[in-house]
């Protein structure tokens, strides 16, 4: 368990960081320009008793945890109108959950450009997801200036219930960790993958490729 101090210096520490990005945007003529982003294939665990690393520092996870084979958890989240919507109301559809800490960031950006543009097509057979604690409003910011039309934003913002009940929120910078989850229609959590250092990108293709199953399943 982390110190006050120790806490307090890497709430400041990532604070600055993200801080310092806002407002980046990698965008060209020909659109958004990727940059080379180490990629994990691995997967860290969720939950109470689970670390991050951040900076080489193991940042604590908090809330219950999840695993492949689990159903997801019920949980009301933002939509840019400020609505809730239940992230369970699946509308019986495969859906590919892309978690970020925050948008305003380089790597969270990237991992949602990803989703929305290396898909191949993918976009039109199930339901594409960004989750953050980003306000409904950044959210709704970030996509109108991304020109992302082709994933449905929803904000954990109120009090980071769905990071809690599924075991992915940094309780102490109050941030979800970096994850990609592929739910089926019947809200069976069917791949996970929790990046063991938040700097780096999940293996989105791998989430793509067991979304693509599932849909061929379902045909």
């Amino acid at each position: 368990m982390l110190t006050k101090p120790l806490s307090l210096i890497i709430l400041i520490c990532i604070t600055t960081v993200l801080a310092s990005c806002t407002g980046v945007r990698h965008h060209t003529e020909q659109g958004f320009s990727y940059t080379d982003i180490q990629m994990d294939t691995t997967s860290a665990r969720t939950g109470q008793g689970s670390t991050i690393q951040f900076k080489g520092t193991p940042l604590p996870l908090s809330g219950m945890s999840i695993q492949v084979g689990d159903t997801l958890r019920s949980v009301k989240l933002a939509k840019g109108d400020l609505s809730l919507t239940d992230v369970t109301d699946t509308g019986g559809s495969v859906r590919l959950i892309n978690v970020v800490p925050s948008l305003d960031t380089p790597v969270c950006e990237q991992q949602t450009h990803y989703l929305s543009e290396k898909n191949q097509g993918l976009d039109q057979q199930v339901t594409l997801i960004t989750i953050s604690v980003d306000t409904p409003f950044a959210q709704d910011r970030f996509a109108k200036e991304a020109g992302i039309k082709n994933v449905k934003f929803l904000s954990d913002f109120r009090g980071g219930e769905f990071g809690k009940t599924h075991g992915l929120l940094l309780a102490g910078p109050h941030v979800l960790a970096r994850a990609v989850l592929v739910v089926d229609g019947k809200n069976v959590v069917r791949h996970l993958q929790v990046t063991p250092d938040l700097a780096h990108m999940p293996d989105m293709e791998k989430a793509f490729q067991v979304a693509r199953t599932l849909v061929n399943e379902k045909g």
